[in-house]
């Protein structure tokens, strides 16, 4: 038995609205374009945008799922986000383990950018 990979779907209500924002603000890799959704290359992981409508699932006025985005420079993603009129949340803060800052996308989902104050351990997810 082995797994070989996984995909986080998150579900919207405006599917071409999430598509735009994920292949525009971030450049996100088409893999797999299946109409009702869409399949995302994210470095070694996948991630897709789902019809709500026609899904297995429903969104949710309020999620409580966020999709953390492993990144070389905070503050300079924050600039940039900013500048492109995403939603910020709170502004880059630093801790023990990491830096990050929080964006909402236009689903309501909320996206950390984040990097490990660890050089090892930012390394194994480069």
């Amino acid at each position: 038995m082995k797994v070989y990979s996984q995909v986080t779907f998150f579900y919207y209500q405006d599917l071409k609205t999430a598509c735009d924002f994920y292949e525009k603000i971030f450049k996100f890799e088409v893999v797999q374009d299946q109409k009702m959704a869409k399949i995302y290359r994210i470095g070694k992981s996948f991630f897709g945008v789902v019809d709500g409508k026609k899904g297995s699932l429903r969104p949710k006025s309020e999620n409580a799922t966020m999709l953390t985005l492993i990144v070389d420079d905070v503050h300079e993603w924050y600039d940039y986000l900013k500048a492109n009129n995403v939603k910020e949340i709170k502004g880059p803060a630093s801790g023990t383990y990491i830096e990050s800052a929080f964006f909402m996308d236009p689903g309501g989902y909320v996206i950390e950018i984040q990097k490990f104050q660890n050089s090892d351990v930012q390394k194994e997810f480069e």
